[in-house]
């Protein structure tokens, strides 16, 4: 994903800054040739006009010397071309003179080519001093730079500059001078070039010079041009930069409100992995070894309920510039999501970290003085990256989200706890990451194929060793991955939700079950089955209940609904009333794990129940013989008065059976009597209800409780428990 959030930056910067760089140099670029051509062709415009005069004054020269006859002579036809104050010379096509007039500055042996003027093709030649030339295509080009160098150089620049220093050009004098501006208006520079033009049927060859003449007029006309053209270029220019400045100010703009957290004004969770990538994929930073955090403030929804928004917001801020405060040079921190900080830390090594860590959760949980306030950090270490050879490298491969989401969920793992705590990720967490995601995908498809499988845990009276009840357990046999135990999937299933399908599930099948057993006059005892938690925020659930048994035609009575006592921190009124219909409908309602939690005896006081569930921990630990016996017979006690059953769970010893059945408990789960089977087990227990190691001497039964209990362990560290005790819900 930070490749997808780099393309958005990328793509930001591109559209504001590139587009108008682009924009900008090619407009420029695109100007400048304008101006450029524009020059070009006024002055090739101004040339050919000045040029096509000139022709025309020789053409006529010639014309004249053409069309001459008897009747004058040839002394007079020279002298009236000579008035015209022109150099010429007049040659056979052989090469022979004729007649020349002035100084003949003609280079003969450098031919120009042609050059068309009023459509008609001229021999042209240049003049001693160079004004003309011939390009690669043939075509004669005046050589500009020649030309200003000779103008520098000229007496009458020299002249007029002097003029313009030594006059105020504010005096309106100076342009009112007639005398002056005739002679400014007079020919300014002249280039010589030479015409030769074929007379006599083209026997003869008439040689003429002619000039380029500019004058104060057209040198007016033509820098103002230029300047005009300049001053265009100028304005689209500084227009354009001015868009350009404009452009990349909105970009700024646009990453600043991309990168910014609106509850801290700091950063966000984007800049963090934009520059935090950065950070870590920098060949200067490839030695130094880093830890993502995921800084968690507790209860910050409870918080803003006691106080306000706005108070939690500026704690938020508060946080913030506290974090940020005790970072170094090339540390970053962020303000993730809700009431989380993403931190990205340079450290030695691992317990650094965890000492930085929690020195930093120290002070945040002092920010004020009046309220202590509790934290929760995940971390993820990243080395450093080593190539084959073990040498250091750069994390070109570096995903910061990836190292990020790791820290997120090992924080995930201490988010129970009520203290403020770190966690460190490990590759095991990954695993269980996988799995949650596996079940997840495919718990739907394994409850539509009945994948799951009901198992029954009977329950035996302690005094007459018969068969009294039983619970219903799930179990998941899955084509893919085997027999799964309910330890790995059942908590999954209550954290999303889908322990309510479960539910139903279970319920349908069980009264299928019974109704069944009924039906074939078998020795039908209670079965318990267990409703979620979850399902009690439902103000129908009773009847739900009710529809499914009876669809099913199971006999009520052979139901028994069994809840556990977290259900009363929820909606007590609906969960009393929930008991009640189910009562009147003719379901017994069991409480499960009772002892395990702090509201039992208001629990017993308030909730019409049936059936006691004594939680198996009362049986474990170093008091249970003393202390615990305690508890456990008073308990009974207790129960009975209130004219409740009692089921004792987890029971693994004859010495545990002989106790509760000297203080008249009701019934026994567990293990001495029977572990889960599956349903055709099952039903050979309700034909033979008699209890078969009720005889069993003191040396096999304590071998026994001994494997018991070592196969009680390898399911507790395969993921699952003991079925009695099996998870908050007991499915």
């Amino acid at each position: 994903m930070v490749q997808s959030k780099e393309k958005i930056i990328r793509r930001i910067k591109k559209n504001h800054t590139w587009l108008s760089m682009i924009s900008f140099l090619t407009i420029t670029a695109f100007s400048f040739m304008i101006v450029m051509i524009f020059i070009i062709l006024l002055s090739d415009y101004l040339m050919r006009s000045k040029l096509t005069s000139e022709y025309e004054a020789i053409s006529y020269m010639a014309k004249i010397y053409e069309k001459s006859g008897h009747d004058i002579s040839e002394e007079a036809l020279f002298k009236t071309l000579d008035n015209e104050g022109r150099p010429y010379r007049i040659k056979t096509s052989d090469g022979a003179i004729i007649h020349e007039n002035g100084v003949i500055s003609c280079k003969e042996e450098q031919s120009l080519n042609t050059y068309t003027l009023s459509m008609t093709k001229i021999q042209t030649f240049p003049d001693k001093d160079n004004y003309f030339s011939v390009d690669s295509d043939g075509d004669t080009k005046f050589n500009y730079r020649h030309a200003l160098k000779v103008f520098f150089q000229t007496d009458f620049f020299k002249r007029e500059s002097e003029i313009l220093l030594n006059r105020n050009l504010a005096d309106e004098h100076f342009f009112n001078d007639d005398e002056h501006m005739q002679k400014f208006a007079q020919n300014l520079l002249q280039f010589p070039i030479w015409f030769s033009l074929d007379v006599k049927g083209g026997e003869e060859k008439f040689l003429a010079k002619a000039y380029f003449k500019i004058n104060g007029t057209d040198l007016t006309i033509f820098i103002s041009f230029i300047i005009f053209l300049i001053l265009l270029a100028i304005i689209i220019f500084f227009i354009l930069m001015i868009k350009l400045i404009s452009d990349i100010k909105n970009q700024r703009k646009s990453m600043n409100l991309l990168f910014k957290d609106m509850a801290t004004n700091g950063h966000n969770l984007m800049w963090f992995l934009y520059k935090g990538q950065k950070i870590l994929r920098s060949g200067k930073n490839s030695r130094n070894q880093y830890a993502v955090v995921n800084m968690a403030f507790l209860k910050y929804t409870n918080f803003c309920t006691c106080h306000s928004v706005k108070e939690g917001e500026g704690l938020l801020r508060d946080f913030y510039k506290m974090i940020e405060s005790s970072l170094e040079y090339g540390e970053i921190v962020s303000h993730s999501t809700a009431s989380n900080y993403a931190i990205l830390l340079r450290c030695p090594d691992m317990d650094s970290v965890k000492s930085r860590v929690l020195n930093l959760i120290r002070t945040l949980e002092n920010t004020r003085s009046d309220h202590t306030f509790r934290f929760h950090a995940g971390i993820d270490f990243i080395d450093t990256a080593k190539n084959k050879r073990g040498k250091i490298i750069r994390r070109k491969k570096v995903d910061l989200e990836l190292e990020y989401n790791n820290a997120c969920t090992a924080n995930t793992v201490i988010a129970d706890k009520a203290e403020s705590g770190i966690a460190v990720f490990d590759k095991d967490m990954i695993e269980e990451q996988k799995w949650l995601d596996l079940v997840q995908e495919e718990q739907q498809s394994a409850l539509e194929n009945e994948e799951f499988l009901v198992y029954y845990q009977p329950k035996y009276n302690p005094s007459t060793n018969e068969l009294s009840g039983a619970e219903a357990l799930i179990r998941w046999k899955s084509p893919k991955h085997g027999f799964i135990q309910p330890g790995k999937f059942i908590p999954i299933f209550e954290k999303s939700g889908f322990i309510t399908e479960i539910d139903h599930y279970m319920l349908k099948h069980v009264s299928k079950d019974v109704r069944r057993w009924h039906d074939e006059g078998m020795n039908c005892v209670p079965i318990s089955v267990n409703i979620s938690r979850a399902h009690f925020i439902e103000n129908n659930l009773a009847e739900q209940i009710r529809d499914t048994v009876d669809d099913a035609g199971a006999p009520r009575n052979l139901i028994e609904i069994e809840l556990t006592e977290s259900a009363f921190f929820d909606d007590k009124k609906l969960l009393i009333s929930t008991i009640s219909k189910l009562k009147d409908y003719g379901f017994a309602v069991s409480l499960d794990d009772f002892g395990s939690g702090f509201s039992s005896l208001n629990s017993l006081k308030d909730m019409p129940l049936d059936v006691l569930k004594i939680d198996a921990e009362f049986f474990r630990g170093e008091s249970a013989d003393t202390r615990g016996k305690v508890v456990v017979s008073e308990t009974i006690r207790l129960a009975k008065s209130l004219n409740m059953k009692t089921v004792a769970e987890g029971i693994e010893a004859k010495d545990q059976v002989l106790f509760l059945a000297e203080q008249g408990c009701d019934m026994i789960q567990g293990f001495y009597f029977a572990k889960p089977m599956p349903k055709d087990e099952f039903e050979d227990r309700m034909k033979n209800p008699s209890a078969e190691d009720s005889t069993k001497d003191e040396k096999t039964d304590k071998a026994e409780s001994e494997k018991v209990t070592i196969d009680s362990d390898k399911l507790s560290k395969d993921g699952s428990t003991d079925d009695s005790n099996q998870s908050t819900d007991g499915n």
